[in-house]
């Protein structure tokens, strides 16, 4: 069966906002995006650190995918960020402004150098112009085990600020950007993850973006609110006719008679190996969400 960690919701949280952390615990997220840079204004962000870190070590977040977010290296926390993370083990340590395949390379140096433990994986904010142009070789450095590159993250309001496109329903200026990370993800196996929606207040339009992102190609979502969980959850996992389709035709090509064709017909519709291998990754994440019920 096709190893699959589910990633349909990865919510961003306040390093410096203690009951955010704790609560956490509780939310149906799958990942927690514990952040240290955005969130957090210069005079807090030591004491940040050290919270993020502790509730780290401390654990007692179940299944929930713990990543954090440290400020970029050449800043003057980043540093110290690498390393307090490197020694709390998260499951990942998401790195902002990456821009360069080499800004991937040195941060899996240091973390090996600072010895942290191989489980700790790398995940890169695209969020800049260079990042867009550069998208297909930061992801090639995945191949490469020392990058422990695992996936890409879009930084949606930073791109537009940077390019000064403007973030419309639909998101027309921006989808040939989307569209070039994803296809660089895919491209080297790394999983990649939509950017945030902004307006709390308009369910309908975060989920018609969900519903986009989705279509897109995204296994998930960046969320700024818990109240944003529940749809990017339900959007991004395979819906129930999705399940029982994926099982109808794996079940076909297992069929003695379709031994060794390569499409057969299902349902007045060709279907071809390629829609089993398919069908086989929608099996394989909707177990992987019902271990997480």
């Amino acid at each position: 069966m096709i190893a699959i960690r589910p990633r349909r919701s990865a919510l961003y949280l306040p390093g410096s906002n203690a009951r955010a952390v704790e609560k956490a615990k509780t939310l149906p997220t799958d990942a927690v995006i514990l952040d240290l840079e955005d969130a957090v204004v210069p005079e807090m962000k030591t004491q940040a650190r050290d919270a993020v870190c502790a509730a780290v070590k401390a654990g007692g977040y179940g299944l929930r995918e713990l990543v954090i977010r440290i400020n970029g290296l050449g800043t003057a926390w980043g540093e110290a960020d690498l390393a307090a993370a490197a020694a709390a083990a998260p499951a990942a340590i998401l790195l902002p402004k990456v821009s360069t395949s080499e800004d991937v390379l040195e941060a899996g140096r240091r973390l090996r150098a600072l010895g942290a433990p191989e489980t700790v994986r790398v995940w890169a904010m695209i969020e800049t112009p260079l990042a867009i142009l550069q998208a297909k070789d930061i992801a090639a450095v995945a191949q490469d085990g020392a990058s422990r590159l695992d996936c890409f993250v879009m930084g949606t309001n930073d791109l537009a600020k940077d390019t000064r496109a403007r973030l419309a329903p639909g998101r027309a200026a921006m989808m040939s950007w989307l569209m070039t990370a994803l296809a660089a993800a895919r491209a080297h196996g790394i999983d990649i993850l939509d950017g945030v929606y902004n307006d709390l207040s308009d369910e309908s339009g975060f989920r018609a973006e969900c519903v986009e992102g989705r279509d897109c190609g995204f296994d998930g979502k960046t969320l700024i609110h818990p109240g944003q969980i529940a749809v990017a959850n339900e959007i991004f996992a395979p819906s129930r006719d999705d399940i029982e389709r994926a099982r109808d035709i794996v079940a076909l090509f297992e069929l003695p008679e379709n031994a060794g064709k390569g499409a057969v017909s299902h349902n007045g519709r060709m279907v071809e190996r390629l829609h089993a291998e398919m069908a086989q990754r929608t099996l394989a994440l909707a177990e992987a969400i019902a271990r997480r019920a």
